[in-house]
């Protein structure tokens, strides 16, 4: 069975996702993504539905960018991750123009984007 990676963004940085999803598919990567992407205001039922996902994924990759900071929802789910103690590995969507990293990724690893890298967190779950 193919690991659960959930990838947490700001949704101003969907771009993002979108091509880190490309990129496992162009390295035919052995596990699958998901997301609780949302283009309206999450309440506590998405807060439910989302920790359900977290919960039966290996890992979460948090995309970090200068929205970051203000992206409640991302935040949220990284936090919800820790709480569950699944793995969780940062990465930066720019190399020249990083965002602060969140306060919810004290103590854990953040990175360059590289594949290198990504899969390196992937292969270690």
């Amino acid at each position: 069975m193919p690991k659960r990676i959930f990838i947490s963004f700001a949704i101003e940085d969907a771009y993002a996702r979108d091509f880190l999803v490309q990129q496992a598919r162009d390295e035919r990567s052995p596990f699958e993504f998901t997301d609780m992407s949302v283009k309206e205001p999450w309440d506590n039922s998405w807060k439910t539905r989302c920790r359900i996902k977290i919960k039966g994924c290996d890992g979460i990759i948090a995309l970090i960018s200068k929205k970051t900071r203000n992206a409640d929802g991302a935040r949220w789910e990284m936090k919800c991750a820790d709480e569950e103690g699944i793995p969780i590995l940062g990465v930066h969507v720019q190399k020249d123009r990083k965002g602060a990293i969140p306060l919810e990724l004290a103590g854990y690893s953040v990175v360059e984007w590289s594949w290198t890298n990504i899969a390196s967190f992937i292969n270690r779950l």
